[in-house]
């Protein structure tokens, strides 16, 4: 069984999909690592390190050839995986709903595509889950870079020359992101609120210490949707949120927006008009500025300053902290395919609840039903 690690080619990709732990892992399970020449530089890995793990570096003809997986953070090029093996598994974030001509490649040239962003969010899958470990580092970085771009200080401090007030930060959606997001900003000294469409994230809020804010008595409310994401909402419980946000977000400093829908374009937060009520110089960072954005203004990959608010749209937040962000990522695909490993195949074999959920493509089709419904 040999696993290839490919180098990232997507534009701004600084992670890698193994780091020199998970190498000594797979080899300890049986399998012959190849990973390609440069995979780990962005992410402080050198080629040395993987070498020392007991993994061959080459150029990517060679990381290639006869490979039985394919590992990658996002879904190489189907066209640039000449030499794998008959049948090859392709194991990556794979963004299937946004890609989906590169899905089709994958299925004519026969791979098996296996998409870890439709990990189903169960018990036994927590340790395989990309989106809460990468989430996780999004809403972390997203309160640094508030902080870089914000002109202030974020705690109060007392001084002789007089006080500084603390700032005031403001979180929407409370998922993975949303939390690590509340907490940073406490850790750091804001004043703390968020909301969210579920009701049971009232209590996670108040554990970190943060101000619920929450639409109340308001009927046909759908916010919890299938798998622990949010849903759509109610056109009564919008009405209600728009009202409830514009009254509280003219009065914060720092606002986070991480709201996604799975499959969906991003849910609009944040409106021109609501923009305009925050005070100059405050910052917004939108999360979810590649989906489509939770924010009217932000623009993907770039830094915008609109009436005086800094609206802050990077994409790719995780890959800001690439070496974290590898380490958790690499471990997501271990704990995976460690999971289903047969010692006597030598490979894992999938189970129905998990293969089922992730594999996009097989015998030369898309068999996911999320894609053929």
């Amino acid at each position: 069984m040999k696993i290839a690690v490919l180098k990232e080619q997507a534009d701004g990709e600084r992670r890698v999909a193994a780091t020199p732990e998970t190498v000594r892992k797979f080899i300890a399970l049986g399998a012959t690592l190849a990973v390609e020449t440069g995979a780990g530089e962005t992410a402080s890995i050198a080629d040395a390190a993987y070498a020392d793990a007991g993994a061959s570096v080459g150029d990517r003809a060679a990381t290639l050839a006869g490979a039985d997986i394919v590992l990658g953070v996002q879904g190489p090029d189907p066209a640039t995986l000449g030499g794998v093996a008959p049948g090859a598994w392709i194991v990556a974030s794979l963004n299937p709903f946004a890609e989906r001509a590169r899905v089709e490649a994958y299925a004519a040239a026969g791979y098996e595509a296996l998409a870890m962003e439709f990990m189903p969010r169960i018990t036994r899958a927590q340790s395989m889950d990309i989106l809460s470990s990468q989430s996780n580092l999004s809403g972390y970085k997203a309160v640094l870079d508030a902080a870089a771009e914000y002109g202030r200080a974020f705690p109060m401090m007392m001084t002789a020359a007089g006080t500084i007030s603390a700032a005031k930060a403001f979180v929407l959606g409370v998922g993975v992101a949303g939390l690590q997001a509340i907490a940073t900003a406490r850790r750091l000294g804001a004043q703390v609120s968020a909301t969210d469409v579920r009701a049971a994230t009232r209590e996670q809020i108040q554990s970190l210490g943060a101000k619920p804010i929450f639409v109340e008595n308001v009927a046909g409310i759908e916010g919890e949707g299938t798998g622990g994401y949010a849903g759509e909402m109610s056109p009564e419980y919008q009405a209600a949120q728009a009202e409830l946000v514009s009254g509280h977000i003219a009065k914060q400093d720092i606002v986070i927006t991480t709201a996604l829908i799975p499959g969906r374009p991003a849910p609009r937060l944040i409106s021109a008009a609501q923009v305009a009520s925050m005070k100059p110089g405050s910052v917004i960072v939108d999360l979810a500025v590649e989906q489509g954005g939770n924010v009217e203004g932000s623009v993907a990959g770039e830094v915008v300053v609109v009436n005086g608010v800094t609206i802050v749209g990077h994409r790719n937040v995780p890959s800001r902290l690439a070496a974290d962000a590898s380490a958790l990522f690499s471990r997501n695909l271990f704990n995976f395919l460690s999971a289903f490993w047969d010692k006597d195949a030598g490979r894992p074999v999938l189970d129905a609840e998990i293969g089922d959920a992730i594999r996009l493509t097989r015998g030369g089709k898309i068999v996911n039903a999320r894609l053929t419904s």
